[in-house]
């Protein structure tokens, strides 16, 4: 990493501040990790420092800004905002040379970290069947179907790798199934344990709504032993990854994500379409460019 290059490490944002203070905290760590990198946060909504002010501040004293989107899922904000603030960046800092390297995504470094959360909530219920042990992967939900999908395929590796008879998912909004849907099903079915893995990387306000929510369902089931997991920004996967999209980053053409300068995606910014429901199919063109936009949403 040469001293004239920033990396903007870009949050979604949280209206609970503590959501965004552990972001913060991450940034301070991943310094502490890498004292020779030049690391500066932002967020796309709910803080006080956004996309574009995050970018100038990038750009101060430096001729290339790499910017990271600390993101588990490319919906709207990834496909269309953040290409579209780049642009705008570009536009005000002719002189430094933006890049964007992946959102984190649904690889096998992600898989890892969510079988070390299952493997925690096992030995949390004292390791009982997992053929009686039901797993309910809990998503945030998105109006975009591929990122819906890469939840699906954790699932489905979840399944894959392990005994557990039942692999579901279930999202917090936006779309279906909901945790309440899941939990009775797999009541109905016969799981005598429920673990439940959150697929967030930090606490904020759908975090607190989640453990609402299993109070009630731990009232409403009391033959079923639940075992809730938290947040796991902090792993040391998400560190790992986070290296190696810098890497990658180093190694590659510099190029942006797939959707930065599509024409698909300009339009819809032309005609007021940014309602972060955006896929490239809706415009009536098989525009891949390799997003893995799988519009199932199957059970394990």
């Amino acid at each position: 990493m040469t001293d004239d290059t920033t990396l903007l490490l870009v949050g979604h944002g949280s209206r609970n501040r503590e959501g965004n203070k552990e972001i913060l905290h991450f940034a301070a760590q991943w310094r502490a990790r890498h004292p020779g990198w030049r690391i500066e946060t932002c967020f796309i909504e709910h803080a006080e420092v956004l996309l574009d002010e995050g970018l100038d501040r990038a750009a101060r004293g430096a001729r290339r800004v790499v910017t990271l989107p600390f993101i588990l899922n490319a919906a709207g904000h990834v496909k269309m905002e953040l290409p579209a603030a780049i642009e705008r960046a570009r536009e005000r800092h002719p002189e430094v040379h933006f890049t964007c390297a992946r959102h984190l995504g649904m690889g096998r470094e992600i898989f890892a970290v969510l079988k070390r959360q299952l493997e925690g909530l096992m030995r949390a219920l004292d390791m009982p069947d997992p053929h009686t042990t039901g797993v309910i992967l809990l998503g945030r939900g998105s109006s975009d179907a591929g990122a819906n999908g890469e939840l699906a395929k954790m699932a489905r590796w979840l399944f894959e790798d392990g005994d557990h008879e039942l692999v579901d998912l279930a999202f917090t909004g936006v779309t279906w199934p909901r945790l309440e849907t899941v939990v009775q099903r797999q009541a109905r079915l016969g799981m005598t344990q429920i673990c439940v893995v959150p697929v967030y990387l930090f606490t904020g306000v759908l975090m607190d709504r989640i453990k609402a929510q299993l109070q009630r369902l731990e009232r409403q089931y009391p033959a079923v032993a639940f075992a809730l997991g938290g947040h796991f920004g902090f792993d040391p996967g998400i560190f790992e990854l986070l290296d190696a999209r810098v890497a990658g980053d180093e190694g590659g053409d510099g190029s942006l994500l797939e959707c930065d300068g599509c024409k698909y995606r300009l339009a819809a910014e032309l005609e007021h379409l940014h309602d972060h429901s955006h896929t490239h199919v809706s415009h009536g063109h098989d525009h891949h460019h390799g997003h893995d936009h799988h519009s199932h949403h199957s059970h394990a």
